[in-house]
């Protein structure tokens, strides 16, 4: 027996009956007698639901989504459709795109299908301009998984958003892609599964990365801890590696002392069973920030030595020439050792267009003024660069290497003017506004 046609462009309710049924009816063998068996409901109450006939209560709306297997779809829609001025707009959007149309008379369930998208773009105006309407639309198209080439070229989007975009606006977007990833997962084949390993494991560094970035030090950590299961279960030794090196190249911005993060170095080095580029890049700055600065000249030197030999970057896009660049500026700044410092900022400002590499290069700068003993020069300079930066893009990674020039100063000369200056623009922390 075919169901009625439902037309979403009636009613607002109608649209949501709509997609309500659409639900049920990608999950199979989920009837109607079924489903209203496992709500405690009427199966008659439902079908008026589905129909746009009647409005379900607000306490049902959570067991729908459950039962119906929507991932919150429900909930999202319910919640715009109930807001103050849904029904206004909604009477204005039925009188710019509702026509009369035989094939909702004849049953005609592409032409309904299209009727709902169409609907469901115009919902825009109600506030659903993010996510919850694009996974209406993917719901309505019967395409919730994606490839995984489609997914390797998201890791690469996202990895772009980092070096570019505010981290709180890549956080947020990263975790839809999280979600929908770990659903792909649940029902995804064993070959499939471990080719998206891959991908959780590279999409949850660049979380942890963007967290670091927050200051959410707690959960970066949690994330990295996610990105090294991932990385384990898919087998991938290049990508156990790519982690953990991330994993610890942030622990050096505020999140872990450096002796730890040492810990982190040769732990990954074990399992490599030799250096790489990518681990000595961390170890050199976390041996200057132990002042063993003799020791970090020797791991630059290890560096080269390594780099010489050919780096093989990761598919997703996570290494970089700057990196050993960007190693050297911190290392000859914190030494205090200035036209070495000023090639490696140079290499640096001429490869990247990282936001976060060229606003730190410049305060290495001012961290060697101040290691040299031009305390109030350096300290200007480097309140320079960061009030040069909006709110938004002033991310940990950023406080904390202004947090290094501060520290650099004499403590006899902790009483400067411009050491109080400086204090008030660190204190100001990185907005979660995107």
């Amino acid at each position: 027996m075919t169901a009625d046609p439902i037309d979403p462009h009636a009613s607002p309710w109608h649209l949501f009956g709509a997609v309500l049924r659409h639900c049920r009816e990608s999950k199979p063998s989920l009837g109607l007698r079924r489903a209203a068996s496992e709500l405690y409901v009427d199966f008659s109450n439902l079908a008026k639901w589905e129909r746009g006939e009647r409005t379900p209560p607000p306490e049902m709306i959570p067991r729908l989504d459950q039962v119906y297997g929507a991932h919150g779809i429900l909930t999202a829609l319910y919640e715009t459709l109930t807001r103050p001025n849904a029904a206004a707009e909604s009477v204005r959007l039925r009188a710019g795109t509702c026509w009369e149309n035989l094939a909702y008379r004849n049953g005609d369930d592409e032409m309904e299908r299209r009727a709902a998208l169409h609907l469901l773009a115009g919902l825009g105006t109600l506030g659903i301009s993010g996510e919850p309407l694009r996974q209406l639309l993917d719901l309505s198209l019967g395409h919730l998984h994606r490839e995984v080439e489609d997914w390797e070229l998201a890791c690469a989007d996202h990895l772009h958003a980092l070096r570019t975009r505010p981290p709180a606006q890549v956080a947020a977007d990263l975790l839809i892609d999280l979600m929908s990833l770990r659903r792909q997962l649940d029902t995804a084949t064993p070959a499939d599964a471990t080719e998206l390993h891959r991908i959780m494991a590279a999409l949850s560094s660049i979380h942890a990365n963007a967290l670091t970035r927050l200051g959410d030090h707690g959960a970066a950590i949690r994330w990295s801890y996610t990105a090294r299961q991932a990385a384990d279960a898919s087998g991938d030794l290049a990508l156990q590696l790519m982690v953990r090196g991330q994993e610890a190249a942030q622990g050096l911005y505020g999140q872990r002392d450096p002796q730890t993060v040492l810990r982190l170095v040769r732990h990954a080095q074990r399992l490599a069973g030799k250096p790489t580029v990518d681990l000595l890049t961390t170890e050199v700055k976390a041996l200057s920030m132990l002042d063993r600065h003799d020791e970090a000249f020797k791991t630059l030197t290890m560096l080269h030595v390594t780099a010489e030999k050919g780096v093989t970057a990761d598919q997703y896009g996570f290494w970089k020439p700057d990196q050993i660049h960007f190693a050297e500026s911190w290392a000859y700044a914190a030494a205090g050792v200035e036209a070495a410092a000023d090639t490696a900022r140079y290499n640096v400002l001429k490869l990247t267009p990282d936001y976060q590499y060229r606003t730190n290069v410049q305060l290495h700068g001012a961290l060697c003024m101040v290691v040299q003993g031009g305390v109030d020069e350096g300290l200007r300079q480097a309140a320079t660069t960061i009030e040069a930066l909006t709110p938004t893009y002033r991310s940990r990674h950023i406080i904390e290497t202004g947090q290094m020039v501060l520290r650099a100063v004499p403590h006899e000369q902790q009483d400067r003017p411009s050491i109080a200056e400086f204090r008030k623009v660190l204190a100001i922390e990185p907005t979660r506004e995107a």
